[in-house]
């Protein structure tokens, strides 16, 4: 990936400065290397310094400049299938260590960000999955009961309920799981970067990996300024990963999700637009999802253009839909838009691998990525000081790269195509 200056976005106007993170020069023995700035790999390295472990990372551009700066900042817990599906799909043990590791994946957020004292205007208050139909909110009640026999502090919603916290009546239910919550995730990333720096993790920006392979007893990461001699390598580009290792790129689809963001709304206006101030996302074959953040700006994201874009012009159906949720935003301006390569896998899980000796990857949160890449750089942590694969509590897998993978985009325009038909008729 060719280094390049952060997209403009919200984030990159408002979020808290980034500390200097130089590029790497010389060649350097280290016993952990980190390719990727992103919450994965951010979040791994000051798990590492914590335990007194000096990972180098390096990054093409700057930390925080893929997704993990320029995603919709919702902390949603859990995995995308349901919990009885990922204890049925993995075994009891692992599956149930699973769902818990994913559902509390906010708290450990929240609690980095507590611990390190890390700016992102980062809120508590809850995550609701909302229903359009009652179709949909079926199934969001099955999830809520899943959820409350396992002791989970969630609560199924009925249409008053949710209109109460939403401030639209457009939801026919909707699951609430208060430990979500919402943040502006590029000061997170740039505050996990500081925090690692400040613990002994050295952070190189405008470092691409040239190449990586084995150098004697240690892998050699080539970059245009030196190289990292490591002990052991972790890969955490996510959805801009490329060839670093074969097969890793064509295991994921990079999928591009657009954010549009209002000017602040006017006092007599922003308390009844999404009073819960937490975050939202619609349980649908196709998700939109929006908060209204600390300087009482809409935010709200979904599918897009496959390709970056910059201001809300290429979105304007992203501001049609919220217009229609709440009428009284029309008329209001929208100042930025902007979008970013998530990674989805095949089967909706988070991938972790083990390739090789001493080489872990870990990627594709399928739109969860702000709460998962950070709860998955505790478990890469783990395994790389010792912990076996069968202790941890996400499962280490085999890298299958995806059939016709090639034609990714093709597939992702229709995936959307066919999820918003089924949405609009119930199906």
């Amino acid at each position: 990936m060719p280094t390049a200056p952060l997209p403009p976005s919200l984030y990159a106007a408002t979020a808290i400065p980034a500390a200097p993170t130089p590029p790497l020069q010389g060649e350097h023995r280290v016993p952990v290397a980190i390719i990727g700035g992103g919450f994965t790999g951010l979040s791994t390295a000051l798990h590492l310094a914590e335990q007194g472990v000096a990972a180098t990372l390096i990054e093409a551009a700057e930390p925080g400049w893929g997704a993990s700066g320029r995603n919709g900042g919702q902390v949603n817990p859990g995995l995308k299938p349901d919990p009885d599906t990922v204890e049925a799909d993995w075994g009891p043990e692992l599956g149930r260590r699973m769902v818990a590791l994913s559902y509390a994946a906010p708290d450990r957020v929240f609690d980095l960000i507590r611990r390190h004292q890390i700016t992102c205007e980062a809120r508590q208050n809850g995550t609701l999955r909302a229903a359009l139909r009652p179709a949909h909110a079926a199934a969001v009640r099955a999830t809520a009961e899943q959820c409350l026999r396992r002791g989970m502090p969630v609560e199924f919603l009925d249409e008053a309920g949710i209109h109460a916290l939403s401030g639209t009546r457009r939801y026919r239910g909707a699951m609430l799981d208060r430990r979500g919550g919402d943040l502006n995730p590029l000061s997170y990333a740039r505050g996990l970067a500081r925090a690692a720096s400040q613990l002994g993790a050295r952070i190189h920006g405008e470092t691409p990996a040239l190449s990586l392979g084995r150098d004697g007893d240690r892998w050699r990461v080539a970059t245009p300024g030196g190289a990292l001699l490591a002990e052991q390598v972790v890969l955490a580009t996510n959805g801009y990963t490329g060839d670093l290792w074969p097969g890793l790129r064509q295991s994921l689809a990079p999928v591009f999700s657009s954010v549009v963001a209002t000017a602040p709304l006017p006092e007599a206006l922003h308390r009844d637009i999404f009073p819960l101030r937490g975050a939202l996302y619609e349980s649908g074959h196709i998700t939109v999802y929006y908060r209204v953040d600390a300087g009482n700006r809409l935010l709200m994201g979904g599918r897009g253009p496959q390709s970056p874009i910059e201001g809300p012009g290429r979105i304007a159906y992203l501001t049609r839909y919220a217009e229609a949720l709440w009428p009284a935003l029309r008329g209001i301006g929208w100042t930025h838009g902007w979008n970013g390569q998530l990674a989805m896998t095949r089967d909706h899980y988070p991938h972790l691998h083990e390739p090789a000796p001493g080489l872990l990857a870990a990627y594709g949160y399928n739109g969860r990525g702000v709460a998962m890449a950070t709860a998955m750089g505790g478990q890469l942590a783990r395994r790389l000081l010792g912990t076996t694969p069968e202790a941890l509590d996400m499962p280490v897998t085999p890298i299958r790269p995806m059939p016709l993978h090639r034609f990714w985009r093709l597939g992702v325009w229709a995936k959307v195509l066919e999820g918003r038909v089924r949405d609009r008729f119930g199906a």
